[in-house]
């Protein structure tokens, strides 16, 4: 499903550059969870970003399900980011004013589906990360965790193949965190290919494998630990 082909980024900051990611290759296959693991500054943010297409490699090749995206403008990268990919941040990135009801239904709004369809997919995604009875809350009433199931069914509303989620336990308690794995673990039951940036152990042992980054190179070609 994902397969990297010596990818580079190099960010230039004037007359300095920064290698971000270096001569990395990985393959995802569809159905997988990893995690990805690393200290402060060794790529895992450029991964996941190169990964979403929210940005482009200086070097080398993305393939995206069999397509090279790496060459791809703004907008047709925006397009298949809309329809492949969903989101999910450890700062739950709701817009505060809305209910849980509106951040859900906001992409759906964005890429035009219809009000019936809508409304029912909304419900169906409130009923399945537990907050139907919340509907009607705005992210300010509500807890962290909760914040971050509204934030898991926001990522869905398209029904992505591909979930990225950064951190998604960063600002929970372990209880909370707990439970947002819970969900992540019947979503990749369920089918969809998950890749999870984390810090914490406990949190990388959900998933099925896990790729190490040390100064923007793959550390132990992603071997399962």
């Amino acid at each position: 499903m994902i397969e990297f082909r010596n990818i580079s980024k190099v960010y230039k900051m004037g007359e300095v550059e920064f290698v971000a990611l270096k001569g990395v290759f990985i393959t995802v296959q569809k159905g997988d969870f990893i995690s990805i693991m690393g200290p402060s500054g060794s790529g895992k943010s450029t991964l996941m970003n190169i990964i979403g297409c929210l940005d482009t490699p200086t070097e080398g090749s993305y393939y995206l399900e069999g397509k090279n995206v790496s060459g791809l403008t703004f907008d047709q990268l925006s397009t298949i980011r809309n329809r492949k990919v969903g989101f999910v941040f450890q700062n739950f990135n709701l817009l505060p004013y809305a209910s849980a009801y509106e951040n859900i239904e906001l992409p759906m709004l964005f890429n035009g589906k219809k009000g019936a369809g809508r409304k029912a997919r909304v419900n169906e995604l409130l009923e399945m990360v537990g907050l139907a009875p919340w509907a009607k809350h705005r992210p300010t009433e509500m807890s962290g965790g909760q914040q971050q199931r509204v934030a898991i069914a926001r990522a869905l509303a398209m029904d992505p193949p591909i979930i990225l989620a950064d951190e998604p336990t960063g600002n929970l308690d372990s209880k909370s965190g707990h439970e947002i794995m819970e969900i992540f673990s019947q979503l990749w039951k369920g089918g969809r290919t998950i890749l999870m940036v984390t810090h914490d152990p406990a949190i990388a042992a959900f998933s099925k494998s896990t790729i190490r980054l040390l100064d923007g190179a793959v550390q132990d070609n992603g071997a399962v630990h």
